[in-house]
């Protein structure tokens, strides 16, 4: 039994915000892998750096190569701050795990970008660092994506048949024939943000402005129809497939409300279609979207099985502790991206890590 201490940091595309998770692992050799979280907080970006990662996708080299470096004293000062404000002994941490944060996502093309600094963050903290966890899965011929799922089943596997986290995107992972499949299903908090932020809003609280709407049918079928969702795994999603194919139907309907109770609807249609397809009898859900309460309603009045819905400290920081879990897997020289789940040609064990020295 070998046990680690792992700072895992999460930063999702919905930009809501940097979660932080300090976790204790215990591995074994029988892959009986247990976790005990320690101390957990999410840090809001600064306005200035918010703006800079929305328009990212624009950016020259140079002006990325600046934010790159900008996000990493970003993570940096949040990192510092946390171990101060908690406590914790450096000394007794074995690494940082961190995400970053999506900026261009085109497996088919070869490539993933997820800025933030490592090297910085380990310089200015004096922890190494481990990141950039889906680019060698991308290059095993993988979609990079998703990575949760080894941590669905490595950490949560008895609560539930199958794991359903909806951040920006909505992805699923469940067991088949005793492999772990996993992919992106469709949008989640993302689309619901963006048209929230219309209404001066970051999100819409508990689904209560999508509620008060209704659902354009017409609307409703163009989302349904797009060709993603006839696609089999593995498969993700990315910002880009949101600005070429998704945000343009929502022209159809000049209401706000409409829209958002249009796309609660298919949300929750398009996840639990995939639940009830593959008889699944219970799905385990995380990230902000499990605080939807109206989504949660419809995607319970869709699927025929159970919804498991966690305290609010793993529906906030499920993620951020299986980044971690991911970074204790690599510095244990265990596969952390799985084959069945991204597609890639074997098992890999993905990140670079950044010392301190």
């Amino acid at each position: 039994m070998r046990k680690l201490e792992i700072i895992g940091l999460m930063s999702g595309t919905s930009l809501d915000g940097v979660d932080l998770a300090h976790v204790e692992f215990e591995l074994s050799d029988n892959q009986a892998h247990t976790f005990r979280l320690l101390h957990s907080e999410t840090y809001q970006f600064y306005p200035e750096i918010l703006e800079k990662l929305i328009d990212a996708p624009n950016y020259s080299v140079p002006a990325m190569c600046m934010l790159d470096k900008e996000l990493g004293h970003f993570f940096a000062d949040c990192v510092n701050n946390f171990i101060q404000k908690n406590n914790i002994q450096k000394k007794s941490i074995a690494a940082i795990a961190s995400h970053g944060q999506t900026i261009l996502h085109q497996p088919g093309n070869g490539f993933t970008l997820q800025i933030g600094c490592g090297s910085t963050i380990s310089y200015e903290t004096g922890i190494s660092v481990v990141n950039d966890f889906r680019s060698r899965d991308i290059i095993a011929g993988g979609q990079g994506a998703p990575l949760v799922p080894i941590g669905d089943f490595g950490l949560f596997g008895g609560l539930a048949e199958s794991f359903l986290n909806i951040g920006g995107f909505s992805n699923v992972s469940f067991k088949k024939n005793n492999a772990i499949l996993a992919f992106d299903i469709c949008p989640g908090n993302l689309p619901l943000n963006k048209l929230a932020l219309s209404k001066d809003l970051k999100f819409d609280k508990n689904g209560e402005i999508a509620a008060s709407g209704e659902i354009n049918f017409f609307l409703l079928d163009l989302l349904n129809s797009l060709e993603y969702y006839a696609l089999s795994g593995p498969k993700s999603l990315g910002t880009e497939w949101m600005e070429e194919y998704f945000y343009p139907l929502l022209k159809f309907d000049k209401e706000i409300e409409n829209n958002l109770r249009t796309v609660v609807e298919h949300i929750a249609i398009q996840i639990s279609q995939k639940l009830n397809e593959n008889n699944l009898k219970s799905v385990f859900i995380t990230g902000g979207g499990g605080k939807n309460n109206f989504l949660i309603e419809r995607i319970a009045h869709y699927f025929n099985g159970e919804v498991v819905l966690p305290g609010t400290e793993l529906i906030d920081f499920k993620e951020a502790i299986v980044f971690a879990y991911l970074g204790a897997l690599y510095l244990e020289k265990i596969p952390n991206a799985l084959a069945s789940v991204t597609g890639a040609e074997k098992n890999t064990i993905c990140g670079v890590l950044h010392i301190v020295g």
